[in-house]
């Protein structure tokens, strides 16, 4: 039979529980900052997607790239602070899409692109889709 776990505020999260970037945080990271892994990441993949950890957000721009055949690259960041020197624009919510190393926007500009249809040309010229 189960048990329920009873559930205090007032205590700590296990460390298990940790996210993956308070985890590499703690370990002392790749030894860069988290603006410098997104500028890495960015310029090495084709289509990254940065967001924070467990965000419903990034979750659905990740499936929607996967709905469309790309396999996008998932950074995880504590906030937007970590993207205000990558992206020169302004101000950037998270979640924020790259394509191609450019900026392409939030869920919304995502989405607008997709309805449009001009997503899927978007990824063919960066090399994420090859239909």
């Amino acid at each position: 039979m189960y048990q329920a776990i009873p559930y205090s505020a007032s205590r700590a999260w296990p460390a298990a529980m940790a996210t993956a970037a308070e985890a590499a945080a703690a370990a002392g990271g790749r030894g860069g900052t988290g603006e410098e892994e997104v500028r890495r990441a960015v310029a090495e993949c084709p289509v990254v997607v940065v967001g924070r950890g467990g965000c419903c957000l990034s979750h659905v721009v990740k499936r929607l790239l996967q709905g469309l055949g790309v396999n996008p690259a998932v950074h995880e960041v504590a906030g937007e602070a970590e993207l205000a020197g990558v992206v020169a624009d302004g101000e950037v919510s998270l979640p924020a899409v790259f394509v191609g190393g450019r900026f392409l926007g939030g869920l919304d500009r995502l989405m607008a692109v997709h309805i449009s249809g001009e997503l899927v040309p978007i990824l063919k010229d960066a090399g994420a889709l090859w239909l």
